[in-house]
């Protein structure tokens, strides 16, 4: 199998796993505070990939501990109103739609915060996606649930922090405030990762020392909440990241961009298989709209993949 067709594979892999995530976090909450229960997932996750990257750690600067750290900071904001949104509303595989909005606002994101120039595709797809939020919320009288205005921070929060990810994992050259020229090296994708997830998990570990109470779960916890502890951190969140680490590694000529849209409709799908969600008409006009938003932002991508794949089948 090729590089690129193993990538591929692996990949979807990956938006299964992320997806199986969601229902191991909805079931973890369920019974413990939500936050705590980050706190616990990524400490463990990010205990467990730092395992293996120990060496390239030790390596690290301490100007690229500083931006590993700050990116784990806006990871973790980020993350906090994601497992409120889990939290508090009412339908997981709606949440999930809203949350993939992170992938259309990292464009206007790069653009507003870093002045980067962006494709046509990027604009056409915001209208789509704001049309697909307008229906979601429809069922209310346009006032938004409380799970679902979470769920829309969360998803703009995520937008800096994959734009921040990108920067931090890649050689730049910036001008500091004396004028001079400054190299920014690179942080290595595995040791970047386990030093922005132990980021999330102290600082979501310090939000719920503030806000939530322990006693009830370490005083009498349920039998089946560390096995869902456990799932969370070790296979929906290490085990992704090693696994999409891994697949990003093969090939430059993965259609990830692509294939990672696909983690919404796992989401929607589990949902409906384990706990029964059913969306109305109207919700499922939203999360078209937005998938559709999706494929518009990526649509470069995805065209020089159906075009890739076609010359492949005419040669072939």
């Amino acid at each position: 199998m090729f590089d690129a067709h193993k990538s591929d594979l692996l990949l979807v892999a990956v938006t299964l796993l992320a997806a199986v995530s969601w229902i191991f976090s909805k079931e973890a909450i369920l019974l413990m505070p939500p936050l705590l229960f980050m706190a616990v997932r990524f400490l463990i996750a990010g205990s467990f990939l730092a395992v293996f990257a120990w060496r390239p750690l030790s390596r690290l600067s301490k100007d690229q501990i500083k931006r590993g750290v700050g990116v784990g900071l806006v990871f973790g904001i980020a993350m906090s109103f994601w497992v409120m949104g889990l939290f508090h509303g009412s339908s997981m595989g709606e949440g999930a739609f809203i949350t993939s909005l992170g992938v259309v606002i990292v464009p206007i994101i790069a653009r507003l915060a870093f002045k980067e120039a962006q494709p046509a595709s990027t604009w056409l797809a915001i209208p789509v996606a704001v049309g697909g939020l307008a229906l979601l919320s429809l069922r209310n009288g346009f006032q938004p649930e409380a799970g679902q205005m979470f769920f829309v921070v969360a998803a703009t929060i995520f937008a800096l922090y994959f734009t921040l990810n990108t920067r931090a994992a890649n050689q730049r050259t910036v001008v500091d405030r004396q004028g001079k020229t400054v190299e920014k090296h690179r942080i290595p994708a595995l040791p970047l990762t386990a030093i922005a997830l132990l980021t999330v998990g102290m600082g979501t570990l310090v939000e719920s020392l503030i806000t939530e109470p322990w006693q009830p779960t370490f005083g009498n916890p349920p039998p089946l909440l560390i096995w869902w502890v456990l799932a969370s951190a070790v296979v929906g969140t290490a085990g992704r990241f090693l696994v999409q680490t891994y697949a990003q590694s093969l090939s430059t000529h993965s259609h990830g961009a692509v294939i990672l849209v696909l983690e919404p409709v796992w989401v929607s799908l589990f949902a409906a298989g384990w706990f029964g969600e059913t969306m109305t008409s109207t919700q499922l006009a939203g999360c078209g709209l937005i998938f559709a938003a999706l494929i518009v932002n990526r649509w470069s991508a995805l065209s020089k993949a159906l075009r890739a794949a076609l010359r492949k089948r005419e040669t072939g």
